[in-house]
């Protein structure tokens, strides 16, 4: 018997939205296999060349003018501009969405990005389409531009969101704080014996997890000329997603560094690197944090993209999950002082473990299935 036909849309900002995406489609597919799962990016040209355009506008502010950035963030985080705010990128991706709905005859949409949302929910206020709409909040933070009115299900990320969007007259029995969905990798248990072994490294010395997330940013060229001041030797792993030239960088710099370096592009064993590693240096990205929590890795949070990777870091060390180190040039006293007190990364290890909801995809998967029958 044929199942649902169920569409997850997305967003290639950054690879948070995506990996969120991509958990629940592998858990939808794990335990009710008949359904048919289709993502799709809702921010490639392929979709629409307005929504490509703005996602250039949008890296193009991160990476030449990320104070512009913050300050259209501020700007649209109250409700009323926000709201207007919403309702032109509603009207503007409406008819991309309606053609993606009618296109793979979806019976549910899960949205992970909140521009999907805006023109998803325009579509059910006008009676285009009269089906679930799914929203999974991939932040630990609250904007407004997650909010819309014709949602069936939020998931979020935490207790505390899920009391903020509450306050916005989203209903209690409509949100679930499920944690973020990451991969299902992240469920299953690791032999560091042998993971220390397959990256050839010594146990005897502490290993470094340096990321930028799927863009590399996160100044990790700046990361590690902190980590060359200490004194004593480290061995680095180095994350630099789809940045081909950071990639080049970090090799260069790895042939004269004092330290053990070694360098991935765009890695998909993220589960066994954060597994191995004693301390994870990453820019706040909500989707890193809740693979680090899921490891019960101690992190050192630094150069957060302004607006929600700020709220990210601030939870995450309010929590004693993370160190967020908010000035460059203190990381390397920071790192120096978790490795000599023995006391730290413990306390940070039981943090991140409190925090961490390795199971989230299979949760909201189960949640949709008591609210919408998947079988």
């Amino acid at each position: 018997m044929l199942g649902k036909k169920i569409l997850i849309v997305t967003a290639s900002i950054g690879s948070g939205h995506s990996k969120a995406a991509n958990a629940v489609a592998d858990a939808i597919k794990l335990k009710y296999p008949q359904d048919q799962v289709t993502i799709v990016d809702f921010m490639s040209n392929e979709t629409a060349l307005v929504n490509g355009f703005l996602k250039d506008i949008y890296l193009k502010l991160l990476d030449y003018t990320p104070n512009v950035y913050e300050y259209i963030y501020k700007l649209s985080s109250g409700s009323f501009k926000g709201s207007k705010i919403q309702s032109v990128f509603a009207m503007t991706m409406k008819n991309d969405m309606r053609n993606l709905i009618e296109k793979y005859q979806a019976d549910m949409v899960i949205c992970t990005h909140p521009f999907p949302c805006a023109a998803a929910s325009l579509l059910k206020a006008n009676g285009t389409i009269d089906i679930p709409i799914i929203t999974i909040m991939t932040d630990f933070a609250f904007h407004q531009f997650w909010l819309y009115p014709n949602m069936d299900i939020y998931y979020v990320a935490s207790e505390d969101l899920k009391t903020e969007l509450t306050s916005h007259d989203i209903g209690e029995a409509k949100v679930y704080a499920t944690g973020i969905p990451i991969s299902l990798d992240f469920t299953e248990p690791c032999n560091k014996d042998e993971l220390y072994t397959k990256f050839k490294l010594n146990k005897d010395l502490p290993v470094i997890l340096l990321m930028g997330g799927g863009l590399g940013l996160g100044h990790v060229k700046d990361a590690l000329i902190e980590l060359e001041r200490l004194k004593f030797d480290l061995q680095i792993l180095v994350v630099t997603g789809a940045n081909v030239s950071l990639w080049s960088e970090v090799n260069e710099f790895a042939q004269h560094s004092k330290h053990k370096i070694e360098v991935w592009g765009y890695s998909h064993n993220i589960q066994e690197l954060m597994a191995v590693s004693t301390i994870l240096i990453s820019k706040p990205g909500a989707l890193t944090i809740s693979e680090a929590l899921a490891s019960g890795l101690p992190m050192v949070l630094h150069n957060p993209i302004p607006g929600p990777e700020v709220t990210n870091a601030a939870f995450v060390a309010k929590h004693g999950a993370a160190i967020w180190v908010e000035h460059e040039e203190t990381l390397s006293s920071a790192i120096r002082e978790m490795l000599s007190d023995k006391t730290i990364l413990p306390r940070l290890r039981e943090g991140a473990l409190k925090l961490s909801t390795p199971k989230a995809a299979l949760d909201i998967v189960e949640i949709l299935n008591d609210n919408f029958n998947l079988e």
